[in-house]
């Protein structure tokens, strides 16, 4: 896991090893400072030498301004290298995530990746600068004191060793029980972060229904259960500050009590005993900086432990060793094709599927929902990776291609359409950012969007708002046909992507399709009878297995199921799941 992070670390090498030298440089300079007070006091004030108290103290207020630089040095190095260290973990992530295939997505869910990186990697920038700043300072600042004490008095100084090794015991004691309820908060964000997705991308329906209440609460659920664990973790932290205080002032109490004993007895300085004092406060200071450090270490091991998950995880799906680059045609065939969404399943989802597509069939696709009609066609574009059998495209395996190439030329327009913030020609142009405005335009009217874009004010300059929240769901779904038009596929997907229009606009987009796209093979999706109707050829699934293949007469004729819903939708206008 460390090993992981750090190679993140890049280009901030530099300001990592910057930030420890000018911090050791301040503690160098700390160090020299109670000496210097303790010469003024012990020299210059007892002889009454002016001369020498100000030639001291203006070497002792060089050493401050000197420590002061170093310290603001210290603090400019360790931003840079902390925050530029989360910029990089966040850029790694991210870049992961896009090769993530759907199972990997499926595996840390959407809202645990968000969480990942932003709560998660805030919590390791945070440490990583506490541990460049401190994780040097504090020990060797520790270190240096007790050494210069045990040069002033060893006597006076084994009251700072004794401190110091009741305090380390304490520190780690309570480490040891506030580490478990550390680990248990961060994954309780993902359910805060799911919560809040949820309902802010169904806030339309949230109102509709007036679900509000329930939604707080759901919130107020996930919000306590976190509050809850950090109560518990900061519980145990909190005996940490009053044992620490309590040790520091018996510290300074049996300090004063034999330090005075001393200096009467001519056994110590008074100004070696001032000496002793900054030396004393400097060591508890370090220690509780160093306790600390220790809360935020245990506060990120979970975090980089959850973000070394996302950068060593490996895609599900990933390219060959020397991928095919061209797709000769649309031709698509199944050959035992078994496949499950998880190794644990009881049941696959598809079921020793055989199935030969010529290129430039219209294939119908109707099903009851979880008939496993999406998972069909998934496995074409390699969306998922079928668990048994071969899924062959232009004549090879789906397996053999390049992916970017193989996902360019089999174009899907998925159940769930998404546009993206920008104008209507930006969102076009995911499906080729090369496309000219007469391509979008074009593609635009196959899908039958042309017809409303014009009607906006800014027609194609259209800003679309995040997730396309600004149109329809009939609209969204047309720029998304158009979208992926624009690829110039050899295979088009249409997974019940007509489903928000009207039929006689469904019917205008199939026609267009069949007419200016021939050669392309095209699979159309639907509940809707008449959506598929024409194609030539229907696939009927049920339960994960192909029930019927033939044209419309022919299932008709031969496949029950097909026939009822037929009569159904026909008679009474009912819906396939209704059946």
């Amino acid at each position: 896991m460390i090993k992981t992070l750090a190679g993140y670390i890049r280009e901030y090498k530099k300001p990592s090893i910057m930030t420890p030298i000018f911090m050791i440089a301040e503690v160098v300079m700390e160090m020299i400072v109670p000496l210097l007070m303790a010469a003024i006091i012990d020299t210059g004030v007892a002889n009454k030498d002016m001369g020498f108290i100000l030639k001291v103290g203006a070497v002792m207020l060089l050493c401050a301004v000197a420590g002061l630089f170093f310290g603001i040095m210290g603090g400019k190095y360790g931003a840079m290298a902390a925050t530029g260290f989360a910029k990089n973990l966040r850029k790694g992530m991210f870049d992961r995530i896009q090769t993530f295939a759907f199972s990997n997505i499926d595996k840390f869910s959407t809202a645990g990746l968000v969480t990942r990186l932003t709560t998660d990697v805030t919590n390791v920038q945070n440490a990583y600068q506490m541990l460049l700043r401190m994780c040097f300072r504090a020990p060797i600042s520790l270190v240096a004191a007790m050494i210069m004490s045990f040069a002033i008095s060893p006597k006076m100084a084994s009251i700072f060793l004794i401190a110091v090794i009741f305090l380390s015991c304490v520190v780690v004691v309570l480490m040891f029980f506030a580490t478990k309820y550390f680990r248990q908060a961060f994954p309780k964000y993902d359910e805060l972060n799911a919560s809040v997705q949820e309902n802010i991308s169904g806030i339309r329906v949230v109102k509709a229904f007036t679900r509000e209440d329930f939604e707080n609460k759901k919130f107020r659920k996930a919000s306590d259960g976190i509050y809850k664990i950090f109560i518990k973790a900061e519980g145990v932290i909190t005996f940490a500050m009053p044992i620490m205080m309590g040790t520091m002032f018996a510290s300074i109490l049996l300090l004063s009590w034999f330090g005075a004993h001393q200096v009467i007895q001519s056994d110590l300085a008074t100004g070696e005993l001032m000496s002793l004092f900054t030396y004393c406060m400097n060591i508890l200071m370090n220690l509780m900086f160093l306790s600390v450090i220790f809360v935020m270490m245990t506060m990120s091991e979970p975090s980089m432990r959850r973000i070394a998950e996302v950068l060593t995880e490996e895609s599900a799906i990933k390219n060959p060793p020397d991928p095919i680059v061209t797709i000769p045609d649309g031709s698509v065939e199944f050959k035992n094709v078994t496949f499950s969404y998880s190794d644990t399943s009881e049941e696959p989802v598809l079921k020793n599927i055989n199935l030969k597509i010529d290129s430039g069939e219209t294939i119908g696709i109707i099903g009851g929902t979880g008939s496993s009609k999406t998972s069909l066609v998934n496995l074409i574009s390699r969306l998922y990776d079928a668990n048994e059998g071969e899924v062959i495209v232009g004549g090879n395996d789906v397996k053999e291609y390049d992916l970017s190439t193989l996902r360019k030329k089999v174009a899907v327009v998925l159940q769930k359409n998404v546009l993206f913030s920008g104008t209507i020609y930006d969102n076009l142009r995911w499906g080729n950012k090369e496309a000219t405005e007469e391509e979008c335009r074009h593609a635009a009217e196959l899908a039958c969007a042309d017809e409303f874009i014009r009607q906006m004010p800014e027609q194609y300059l259209t800003k679309i708002e995040r997730g396309g929240a600004n149109v329809s769901g009939g609209q969204r779904q047309r720029l998304c046909i158009a979208r992926a038009l624009l690829s110039d596929p050899k295979v088009l997907i249409l997974d019940d992507s007509t489903s928000a229009v009207d039929t006689a606009t469904d019917a205008k987009i199939r026609s267009a399709l069949k007419e200016y796209l021939p050669g392309t093979t095209k699979f159309i999706i639907a509940q809707r009878i008449s959506s598929v109707m024409q194609a030539d050829r229907i696939i009927v699934m049920d339960n994960g297995t192909i029930n019927g293949v033939g044209t419309h007469e022919e299932l008709l004729k031969n496949n029950n199921i097909y026939r009822d819903v037929y009569e159904s939708q026909t008679n009474g206008n009912q819906d396939f799941d209704e059946v």
